[in-house]
């Protein structure tokens, strides 16, 4: 079970995603399996802490990030999901470099960082 799911607005994840935000869903490190190997690419997130992006070798694909601010938890990249149908993003982060091009739901909780 997620412990979380948010959407991130950040630079970072825009260019990362090569679009308007990421959605995540946050699950415990050790309730995640992968089958086959993944490349790591070290970085450093908006909030310049560091951050590790696994990403598929073959085809590039984002996988799930690491973040040793977070390191009992995993951070999936929604759109790799077989069936993302139940994800649902309870808040949305990072808005303060949201494109003005994409709106916020009202009533969803948006923080312009990470919520403190």
């Amino acid at each position: 079970q997620p412990v979380f799911q948010a959407i991130c607005r950040c630079k970072n994840c825009q260019r990362q995603a090569g679009t308007a935000y990421s959605v995540h869903v946050g699950v415990p490190k050790g309730t995640l399996t992968v089958t086959g190997a993944l490349k790591t690419y070290h970085d450093k997130g908006d909030s310049d802490g560091a951050v590790d992006r696994l990403f598929c070798p073959e085809c590039g694909s984002p996988v799930f990030s690491e973040a040793p601010a977070n390191p009992a938890l995993v951070f999936i990249k929604a759109g790799t999901l077989d069936d993302p149908s139940w994800v649902t993003p309870q808040i949305h982060i990072w808005t303060e470099s949201a494109m003005p091009c994409t709106a916020i739901p009202e009533g969803v909780p948006a923080f312009p960082k990470n919520p403190g």
